[in-house]
């Protein structure tokens, strides 16, 4: 029934092989029924979840297919929105079947969606009276040789979500070109962890990571921030010295990739994306804090409530975007948010401003295209 010459006579295909409790790999015929179908010309309408996607994790069991639109019913599926759902559900519709609110109001949601509504609410316009102290101080630390640009760049991202004072540790032998880069950044050279403690005692909020490194300048650095009593956000380098000696902090905000989560829970980077929910439970749980796990669907989770953002695309998979995030979270916590909502925020923020850098195309786009574009998101 789905030979080529069949699915060819056929204007539109539902799917409806498989329903949302699949929890184990697609086999024999489904496998072959679900690859004829992805290898024909015929637009696919998936029934409440794609067959062959978890909707639960949003991994794919083995096969799933490709579908053009999903219509969902009764409540949104989490794994329409994360992992392989990007590549498999389309456009995402959702009609609740007149359930009464009540029933809704009685179960506590497996994680929320972020909305356009939240920027607007969040960022309302500023006081007039307003001036640079009001709105915190930023310090970044990392930029070993030849990485300079990593803490540049994450600089500008805290700078342009808005904070009054963006400072910068990070080789001497860079300094010069982060100043010509950016101005408006306070950068400064250390040469080891001694210097950085005046620093930290006039930041709000460190930005720990980008450019660190590997090498014994790097664990100095790493070691003397996770001793302050700054809150912060780790990222890149600086998640993988956490990796190797692993502390609890509440006041923190960890960023991983999933190469980087996988490090943080011991495990792979396969484990990781057989259930992104869990895996962000478990760093925000074991590190403390909040976790945010990057990807397509990035999850942001305090280790009892989830958060997903379905915006951004595919041209963020450049180098120094990460970096970038690192910034605006950064910034916004320095503007008074807390680690939670900033790292929500400063998710949804970064994912928008790649969004508006991408209408020219998303190959080829650069984290410099995203910081030109934060103004306009960061001012709703």
């Amino acid at each position: 029934y789905f030979s080529p010459e069949r699915l060819g006579t056929i204007d539109l295909v539902v799917d409806a092989l498989l329903g949302t409790g699949l929890d184990r790999p697609v086999s024999g015929a489904m496998a072959d029924a679900i690859e004829a179908v992805n290898a024909s010309d015929c637009p696919v309408m998936a029934v409440d979840v794609p067959s062959g996607l978890n909707a639960r994790t949003g991994q794919v069991m083995g096969v799933g297919v490709r579908a053009a639109l999903t219509p969902t019913f009764i409540g949104l599926k989490q794994g329409l929105f994360t992992g392989d759902a990007a590549d498999r559900v389309g456009e995402v519709v959702f009609d609740d079947l007149r359930v009464p609110k009540a029933v809704y109001d009685a179960i506590p949601p497996s994680a929320r969606l972020m909305n356009a509504a939240a920027l607007a609410e969040a960022l309302p316009r500023r006081p007039r009276t307003a001036h640079k102290g009001s709105f915190g101080h930023v310090l970044v630390i990392g930029g070993d040789h030849g990485m300079g640009g990593a803490v540049r760049i994450a600089g500008e991202a805290a700078a342009r979500s808005g904070a009054g004072l963006t400072s910068v540790a990070t080789r001497p032998a860079h300094v010069a070109a982060v100043l010509s880069a950016r101005p408006e950044l306070m950068a400064l050279g250390i040469d080891e962890a001694g210097g950085l403690a005046t620093l930290m005692a006039r930041a709000d909020v460190l930005a720990l990571g980008p450019g660190l490194g590997q090498a014994d300048w790097g664990r100095t650095l790493f070691e003397a921030a996770r001793d302050s009593d700054r809150p912060m956000v780790v990222d890149a380098d600086g998640l993988n010295w956490l990796a190797q000696v692993p502390t609890r902090r509440d006041d923190w905000v960890l960023t991983p990739h999933p190469g980087e989560a996988a490090r943080l829970l011991q495990t792979d980077v396969a484990h990781v994306s057989r259930d992104r929910f869990g895996a962000v439970e478990a760093i925000a749980r074991r590190y403390g804090g909040v976790a945010v796990l990057k990807g397509a669907g990035t999850l942001i989770s305090d280790g009892r409530r989830i958060r997903v953002c379905t915006e951004g695309n595919p041209g963020m998979a450049s180098g120094g975007m990460g970096d970038a995030l690192t910034g605006v979270i950064a910034g916004l916590r320095a503007q008074g948010f807390g680690a939670l909502a900033a790292a929500s925020l400063g998710v949804q923020v970064h994912a928008r401003a790649a969004d508006r850098a991408a209408i020219d195309g998303e190959r080829g786009l650069l984290a410099d295209d995203l910081l030109n574009a934060l103004r306009g998101v960061v001012n709703p």
